[in-house]
């Protein structure tokens, strides 16, 4: 019972970060945009308030934030136990 609590908790860390992730993009390509924009603001980016971007730096950050810590937690539970797991190279 207590292995799959662990996986439980395991799936919903990495659920959370990506729930994150998509919800940061979200925002930062389709919602905090100027009228007429979808996806990177490219030229319009001269266009838009001060508010606006502040907004959407601030959502750029939460996303690469979270992007870093599914990155690190995949590292730490995943890939270096599998690594630890191979014999040694001759």
């Amino acid at each position: 019972m207590k292995k799959y609590a662990l996986y439980a908790i395991h799936w919903g860390i990495i659920a959370n970060f990506l729930f994150q992730i998509g919800y940061a993009s979200y925002m930062v390509f389709y919602k905090v945009a100027p009228p007429g924009v979808v996806g990177p603001l490219m030229s319009k980016a001269a266009d838009i308030p001060f508010e606006m971007m502040v907004t959407r730096r601030l959502y750029a950050s939460e996303c690469w934030i979270a992007i870093s810590g599914l990155a690190i937690y995949l590292a730490i539970t995943e890939i270096a136990p599998r690594m630890w797991r191979l014999p040694p190279r001759e």
